[in-house]
């Protein structure tokens, strides 16, 4: 199933006792049809609803779901396309681009990447960014955004139980993705995501590092659940609370994981010195004699 239907249910996941969820792809009115096309996809994707690489459905249904003629369709789409915001695979269909991209160009990428100081001041960063974005969840999150968090929570329990390093990481990921969107803030919304971006790309420091430490996924496990029920709760101090509180040990779990790769990398070092110079004391050694005639002699 595409990606976007899979971010219609989530964003559009309504309890029994309340009102019908929203169409994704509404009727639009009969005046200024391909215009009012444009405005709202540009919602869906401004408002995060339709992520980068989500695939469009095709033409014929889009047209119908728009209730507009397939020329005013495309007219739209081409528009959207020109300001970057579509991108079509020739007989692969229409996706929406990458519009988060990449926060730092390549180099300075790999710049930042080798040096600690720029992992500091990107935790520094994040820690108020999650404590910020939590306090706002904690107010404005809908039933849907509550239903949203508990059910991405329980696939973490269950990764975690089942020992899925790999689909823990991800529902992790996921999780702080969607208390972004629960804090309701366009600007906040995709801020965070290009800053989960470099976290997923390694950029700043390794997650698998800070997994590994012993002890860290059951602890990383409570703290999340720890912000999930401060929001469930409506009560924005202990959520904010809680998430600087998971950053605070992320900050320190980073630290020492780096210590101990560190002694890891300079133990593994001494071991090979030694086995090298061990490996030439056993070789023979031969000994030089010098003949009266000025010529040597080797034993």
């Amino acid at each position: 199933m595409d990606k976007l239907f899979d971010h219609f249910s989530r964003a559009c996941y309504h309890s029994p006792m309340s009102d019908p969820s929203p169409a994704l792809f509404p009727p639009v009115p009969q005046t200024r049809t391909a215009d009012e096309v444009v405005r709202q996809v540009e919602l869906l994707i401004l408002e995060g609803v339709l992520r980068d690489g989500d695939r469009l459905p095709g033409e014929r249904e889009l047209s119908e779901r728009f209730a507009v003629s397939r020329p005013i369709l495309r007219e739209a789409l081409k528009e959207l396309e020109g300001r970057g915001l579509l991108v079509s695979r020739h007989g692969g269909g229409t996706y929406v681009a990458d519009i988060i991209g990449q926060v730092f160009s390549a180099p300075v990428a790999a710049l930042i990447s080798r040096h600690e100081r720029a992992t500091a001041d990107y935790l520094e960063y994040r820690r108020e960014l999650e404590g910020l974005t939590a306090e706002l969840a904690a107010t404005r999150a809908t039933e849907a955004d509550k239903a949203l968090l508990n059910r991405i929570l329980e696939d973490m329990r269950r990764a975690h139980e089942a020992g899925g390093f790999e689909d823990e990481m991800a529902a992790d990921l996921d999780l702080h993705n969607a208390i972004g969107e629960a804090a309701h803030n366009i600007v906040l919304l995709h801020t965070m995501r290009a800053c989960y971006r470099l976290l997923s790309e390694g950029i700043f420091y390794h997650r698998k590092m800070i997994f590994d430490q012993p002890g860290t996924r059951e602890r990383l496990l409570e703290q999340h659940a720890a912000i999930v029920q401060a929001i469930l709760e409506h009560d924005p101090q202990a959520a904010r609370a809680a998430a600087q509180s998971h950053i605070d040990f992320v900050i320190a779990t980073n630290a020492e994981a780096e210590k101990r790769a560190s002694r890891n990398r300079v133990s593994t070092l001494r071991l090979a010195r030694r086995a090298e110079t061990a490996g030439r004391a056993t070789r023979p050694h031969l000994h030089t004699h010098t003949n009266p005639d000025g010529t040597d002699d080797h034993e």
